[in-house]
């Protein structure tokens, strides 16, 4: 098994949207997302040093661990520029506190306003830059950021929806977060024509927004001129603002709060800590295996040198032997795997065995070149230690990477057995690049 393994909710939690929830099971939700955030920010198995690598993202656990403890939701919105975002949010919340300037970047970042009006006081609407005034990646890097944190996001168009709102609501919908698509300026189409958007909305948002998730607003009708006459009969035009038509918005969103806010908080923590396991899973893994590939290296420059420089062939055998074993039982330990010298001797034999079915012809050099070290005197020593030196550096360094594979992945050869593994990694090597390289390094080592 993984050294970290977290431990996620069960597939019918992670699906509120499914079927309604009640107050119990979403409370229940609430507490196993809590405990999933706490197991990640409290693991002892997770090193120091991926923590650090990761601060940032573990500021975030905390944050929405602090935000489950306060039972706060939070609400996005999204949607190009003058679409009515700003007016939406100042429409719920009853008071002008986002700005709907009509010049365009009035808003830059995300802007947070608590939703006084909801019962328990814990939800936050969230207003978010114009998608067109965002180039593709920053529009991304926010649509993940942004909707990742929230729990609902409100999806604004003022008509058919366009190519660029189709890939911002693509992005979006990644998140797995539940999405409500929003008509607004609704009042400036006859009731033919909103038939004729939705009918649309409906088609190119299908698999991404439920046909029941499509509503119609207004929160900033359009003024109208009204005729007012007095008493004595004289006629006056009067501007006329009229109130925001956001009642269905209202209503669905009330309807989800109540029935799945809780459950809505709890997938959203559980989805988030689902992704940071896996980054965190991916971290340890490369920093183990930087760590194994300066180890291996070490161990192929001690055993390439040994070899060389040791006359005696019986002697060069146990050499072998002695250097690999230690090796594995090094590599073993970066992977939290105590093994002793048995063990690692019987995974050493397992690997010889395959590399030399697949590698005979190498062993017979390696073989040959013992020989004729053994007898040989001045310029044959030399030049045969130099090739048996970078063959036992060679050896070495897939000995390592097999044994590296083994533990990786959890004291296992997989389905295909060692064979296989062990053939794989010499198919992925250029023999004479590394016997080269290894010749280098023995040169240099003697030398220095």
């Amino acid at each position: 098994m993984p050294e970290w393994q977290w431990n996620p909710l069960s597939a019918n939690e992670q699906n509120p949207m499914m079927e309604p929830s009640n107050n119990e099971s979403g409370q229940n939700h609430l507490e196993l997302a809590k405990q999933s955030l706490r197991d990640l920010l409290q693991s002892s198995r997770i090193p120091q040093r991926v923590r650090e690598s990761m601060q940032d993202d573990y500021q975030q656990i905390q944050n929405m661990l602090d935000k489950l403890e306060y039972g706060h939701i939070h609400i996005a919105v999204f949607g190009r520029v003058s679409v009515g975002k700003s007016a939406i949010l100042n429409a719920l919340l009853g008071e002008e506190k986002f700005s709907t300037s009509p010049l365009h970047g009035e808003t830059t970042k995300p802007q947070w306003a608590r939703w006084e009006e909801v019962e328990d006081n814990g939800v936050f609407l969230i207003d978010t830059p114009g998608i067109n005034e965002i180039k593709g990646e920053d529009r991304e890097r926010m649509a993940h950021e942004v909707a990742g944190q929230s729990d609902l996001v409100l999806f604004l168009v003022d008509g058919d929806i366009t190519d660029t709102e189709q890939q911002a609501l693509t992005e979006i919908a990644r998140e797995n977060r539940p999405i409500l698509l929003v008509l607004n300026k609704s009042d400036r189409y006859s009731q033919k024509e909103r038939e004729l958007i939705l009918e649309s909305l409906v088609k190119n948002s299908k698999g991404i927004v439920p046909p029941e998730n499509i509503i119609c607003s207004a929160a900033q009708p359009s003024e109208r001129i009204v005729i007012q006459v007095d008493m004595d009969g004289n006629e006056e035009e009067i501007i006329q603002q009229p109130a925001p038509d956001i009642i269905e918005l209202k209503d669905n969103l009330w309807r989800i709060l109540e029935h799945e806010g809780k459950t809505l908080s709890a997938l959203n923590a559980t989805l988030f800590a689902g992704k940071l396991s896996d980054q965190v899973a991916q971290r340890i893994i490369e920093i183990k295996r930087d760590l194994s590939e300066k180890v291996v290296h070490h161990y192929c420059i001690i055993k390439g040198i040994t070899v060389a420089v040791n006359p005696l062939p019986i002697a060069d055998l146990i050499a072998v032997s002695a250097v690999d074993i230690a090796l594995v039982i090094h590599l073993g330990k970066i992977y939290g795997i105590n093994l002793s010298k048995r063990q690692a001797g019987k995974l050493l034999k397992t690997i010889i065995t395959q590399i030399t079915v697949i590698m005979g012809a190498v062993w017979g050099v390696h073989i040959v070149s013992s020989a004729l070290k053994g007898s040989s005197l001045g310029l044959s020593t030399i030049v045969t230690a130099s090739i048996q030196g970078a063959v036992a550096y060679y050896s070495t360094f897939i000995v390592g990477k097999a044994a590296e594979e083994y533990f990786a992945h959890g004291q296992s050869w997989g389905d295909a057995g060692p064979k296989k593994v062990v053939e794989t990694i010499l198919d992925s090597l250029n023999r004479d690049s590394i016997i080269d390289h290894a010749r280098s390094d023995i040169a240099s080592r003697l030398k220095s």
